[in-house]
């Protein structure tokens, strides 16, 4: 066979115009005994929204990554390439890519804590977090405010303190983002700061009403040093012990949880004998964030964060381009659809997925990312990483050009991002990340199916199926640039 024509390339983007354009029915498949089939989900007539009702159903917990809601989206998507007769492209023949994961943490039996000879209580007083060293230590206590240090700001007169061999008593979040969305006022930065001040151990003051944390999703990097939570009830008599400089004697055990995380991987091999071996990759994080805790916005509430945005929209969009393109004239080159999870952890499975390739890395052609594309407003788009190749504006261009209705799209070079896309881009391959912004029900429990924009979801999804097509239409390679400040 040879290469596709232009002819059989504008063909094949008219079909995709139309196959995108045609609301379809569908109802989601089904799903092991122990996973969910939300019946509501068979009565959408928009295949896309389906994905998203089903992926965003309370049932699912939030997908958080390692938990039975995640490995219930995995299967779910799993079946759906199978369906749509792609081939596996993960590990052993499978459509998955297994990966050892950190978890979270639990307590083991030795913790304690005693302040000026009052001991409070573990798990209802305090607790440990995820992240914190064990160990047995008694030192001085000092109040350090919310420990982050800002010229001109009340917090500027904790630091010069010498922390060295002392537990700093810190104030939960950050007073300059009353939406606490700041990593700055997250306990994990807070305490990696005071380890580099030599701090020999942190307690954060919980706020009023709010729960003490669970150790279950805890997986950020360990730490050096004792970190632990005190509940608002005792705020006041800690932060007076600080105060004091009393003595504190702290015992933590957290020992780790590990489980089995899954990326979900498909093929649909290309047309040319010789081009298929090179292919496209179209992706999307199928985790959220669960019952919300560190990462939430809503950190004071335990409820399920469906994350239909974030990112049950991108994994929707994904499947839809993989549909279309597997009822279609296939392309020269290969297209491989990727879910990831452990995203909203830290780009977890993309980052083992290019350390761990299933495919040969090097044949890889450009990596295109949606996540957060169900909340678009105005008809616009941000499209991130139209710096990373030579001749990504102009594909980008060809493909908006085709649309019955084009986008309002705002080009970023950078191909960086808290995103999968960055892992490839650090891989040396070329990316496109499609993101329609951020909105107030980001990381909260209320970013719910119901709020998505369907025609605007409808539109990305057009958009990037386009710009598959022409990547993987043949022809040369996209020529990659080198990121700033690296050398090849």
């Amino acid at each position: 066979m040879t290469k596709m024509s232009l002819k059989n390339v504008e063909a094949a983007l008219a079909a995709v115009l139309l196959a995108f354009a045609q609301p379809t029915f569908a109802r989601p498949a089904s799903a092991q005994d122990v996973c969910p089939t939300p019946s509501a989900a068979s009565n959408v007539d928009n295949r896309a929204m389906a994905h998203i009702r089903y992926l965003a159903d309370d049932g699912l917990e939030g997908r958080e990554v390692g938990s039975q809601g995640a490995r219930c989206a995995a299967d779910y998507i799993a079946a759906q390439f199978r369906a749509m007769g792609l081939e596996p492209a993960g590990v052993d023949g499978s459509f998955f890519q297994g990966f050892p994961l950190r978890k979270g943490s639990e307590l083991g039996d030795v913790n304690a804590l005693v302040v000026d000879g009052t001991r409070y209580e573990v798990e209802n007083d305090w607790t440990p977090l995820g992240f914190s060293a064990s160990g047995r230590f008694e030192r001085e206590l000092v109040y350090g405010g919310h420990g982050l240090s800002r010229p001109g700001s009340p917090d500027d007169r904790y630091a010069h303190i010498d922390l060295t061999g002392k537990i700093v008593v810190l104030e939960w979040g950050d007073p300059d983002d009353p939406r606490g969305g700041s990593i700055r006022g997250s306990p994990h930065f807070k305490a990696r700061v005071m380890a580099g001040r030599r701090a020999a151990g942190v307690l954060v003051v919980a706020q009023a009403g709010m729960p003490l944390p669970s150790l279950a999703g805890e997986i950020w990097e360990l730490l050096p040093i004792p970190v632990a939570v005190v509940s608002s009830e005792v705020a006041d008599e800690i932060r007076a012990a600080a105060r004091a400089s009393s003595r504190v004697t702290v015992s933590t055990d957290v020992r780790e949880t590990t489980v089995e995380a899954r990326n979900v991987l498909a093929r649909l091999r290309g047309s040319d004998p010789e081009l298929r071996n090179e292919y496209v990759i179209v992706g999307a994080h199928h985790d959220h964030l669960g019952f919300g805790g560190e990462g939430s916005l809503a950190p004071a509430a335990r409820a399920v964060h469906n994350g239909a945005d974030d990112n049950a929209s991108g994994t929707a969009a994904v499947l839809e381009i993989a549909r279309v393109l597997a009822l279609g004239t296939r392309p020269s080159r290969s297209v491989v659809f990727m879910t990831f999870t452990g995203e909203e952890r830290g780009l977890l499975g993309s980052k083992y997925w290019v350390t761990a390739p299933t495919l040969d890395l090097s044949s890889a052609v450009a990596m295109l990312n949606l996540d957060m594309v169900g909340r678009m407003s105005e008809d616009r788009l941000t499209l991130l990483g139209v710096g990373t190749a030579q001749e990504r504006d102009g594909i980008v261009d060809m493909a908006s050009a085709g649309m019955s209705r084009p986008l309002e799209i705002a080009r970023v070079p950078t191909g960086y991002g808290a995103s999968d896309h960055q892992s490839f881009y650090l891989a040396g391959i070329p990316v496109l990340h499609f993101f329609t912004n951020s909105h107030a029900d980001y990381h909260r429990p209320s970013d719910d199916w119901s709020r998505v924009n369907a025609d605007g979801l409808r539109r990305v999804t057009e958009l990037a199926g386009q710009v598959t097509l022409r990547l993987a239409a043949g022809g040369a390679q996209t020529v990659y640039l080198t990121p700033p400040g690296r050398e090849d």
